[in-house]
């Protein structure tokens, strides 16, 4: 009879990890992970498009909302995507149309119910512009909370961090590194690189070519980088003079500078952001006398799904 029982045993085991091994290969590992999905909100810089709104980007990964940049028009995107809450805001750098949509992301996602701090991170100064934003607001803030509609007080909260490049966020299998870039007299400005089961995007910032930023790209499925059409730029109508244009162009990146950075890091997929100016015929062409792998002119609400596979979804398919 032990004989037999410890048979019987030995056969159900057996059979459980039959199971266990069929299961496993009906629903391969990507089936048990969440999506990893980066968005683009806004494609623009300071000069109003209706195109292309503020720079700002919103991945989504491990079941969170991490939001980088609010320009102009950022939340009004996140309302589109039916994002109504984010759990962190990271600005590479302070530059107003970078940040001017902050107030609107505050604010209005406490009219939409949020009960717990907003988290900020960014350069140095951040803590500082948002003890201020908050004095701004202080009569709006105290008729809501303590007068009128009595909204909970935590919603209203903003913590705010300083941070220096390394890891500035960890949490449900999402790393967040900050990296230095070089954006001029603009200091410190950063990037950012997000991590997620085993894939990941770096998002350049506001940049001219940059070794750090290449260091730190390594590796990355998808490299979103600013980018500017110096043809299109010289030729622009507007209130600069030419002096004044040559020294944009030196705080930014020409798409055949950004080819070269393309080449060093080789990811699965380039996508230009934060285009100057909006209207900018020349970056393909451009960025093919450095770049001849994958490459997308990043548009407003543009969506990346980033996997085994690369793909990219346009707002009007």
């Amino acid at each position: 009879m032990a004989r037999i029982r410890t048979g019987l045993m030995e056969l159900a085991r057996v059979r459980s990890t039959v199971f266990a091994f069929v299961l496993f290969a009906t629903f391969p590992v990507a089936a048990f992970c969440q999506n990893f999905t980066v968005t683009l909100l806004g494609t623009g810089n300071p000069r109003p498009t209706i195109t292309r709104f503020g720079p700002s980007i919103l991945v989504q990964a491990g079941g969170q909302s991490l939001l980088f940049d609010c320009g102009r028009g950022a939340t009004m995107r996140l309302y589109q995507l039916k994002v109504d809450q984010i759990d962190g805001l990271f600005l590479t750098h302070l530059h107003s149309d970078h940040t001017v949509g902050i107030p609107d992301l505050w604010l209005t996602g406490w009219v939409m119910g949020r009960k717990t701090p907003l988290r900020v991170w960014g350069p140095a100064g951040t803590q500082e512009m948002m003890k201020h934003i908050e004095e701004a607001y202080a009569f709006d803030i105290h008729m809501r909370r303590d007068v009128d509609e009595k909204w909970p007080a935590g919603g209203v909260e903003v913590q705010a961090k300083d941070i220096e490049q390394g890891v500035v966020y960890e949490s449900a299998g999402v790393k967040v590194t900050a990296f230095l870039v070089d954006h001029g007299p603009v200091k410190p400005a950063f990037g950012y690189r997000v991590d997620y089961g085993g894939h990941s995007v770096v998002l350049s910032g506001d940049t001219r070519y940059s070794e750090n930023l290449i260091r730190f790209a390594q590796g990355t499925d998808v490299l979103i980088h600013e980018v500017i059409d110096a043809k299109a730029y010289a030729a622009l109508a507007n209130s600069y003079s030419p002096e004044e244009k040559a020294r944009v162009l030196a705080h930014h990146t020409t798409a055949e500078e950004a080819g070269r950075v393309f080449t060093k890091v080789a990811p699965k997929l380039a996508v230009y952001s934060h285009i100057v100016p909006p209207a900018a015929p020349n970056l393909v062409s451009d960025t093919r006398k450095t770049y001849s792998g994958p490459l997308e002119v990043g548009e407003d609400l543009m969506s990346i799904e980033i996997g085994k596979e690369v793909r990219v979804h346009r707002a009007n398919q």
